[in-house]
């Protein structure tokens, strides 16, 4: 199997930063998109910000100029630099995963996600 742990999560006021790491372990053959999601209270999960096995980067509109992903493939882990942080970037922040993992015998899709990180924001 393969898990996701995330660190970096915290308290921050308005304007100030943070950064998340995710580490990705076990079974993993390769690893393709590494994606931070987010969820605040009341509303869907988004795509925050991808980075694919090349480097080739995406974020939504919300928070370009502001965040960076960068990920260390040797490590297997993947990060998310936030800075200028505002309120309604407070949310459960998501690591996800998705490429191949290998048992003893088979190669398989991999899909796996953290159990979260929380960022809060205070105005």
């Amino acid at each position: 199997q393969v898990q996701l742990v995330e660190s970096g999560g915290g308290l921050v006021q308005a304007g100030g930063s943070l950064r998340l790491s995710c580490a990705a372990s076990g079974s993993i053959f390769s690893i393709d998109a590494m994606n931070w999601y987010r969820q605040a209270a009341g509303l869907q999960r988004e795509l925050v910000a991808s980075i694919t096995s090349s480097g080739n980067t995406h974020y939504i509109d919300s928070v370009k100029g502001r965040f960076t992903i960068s990920r260390d493939n040797a490590k297997n882990t993947v990060y998310l630099q936030m800075n200028s942080l505002k309120p309604e970037d407070a949310a459960d922040y998501y690591c996800n995963a998705q490429g191949v993992r290998s048992t003893w015998s088979d190669y398989y899709g991999m899909d796996y996600w953290g159990k979260g990180t929380l960022v809060t924001v205070s105005s």
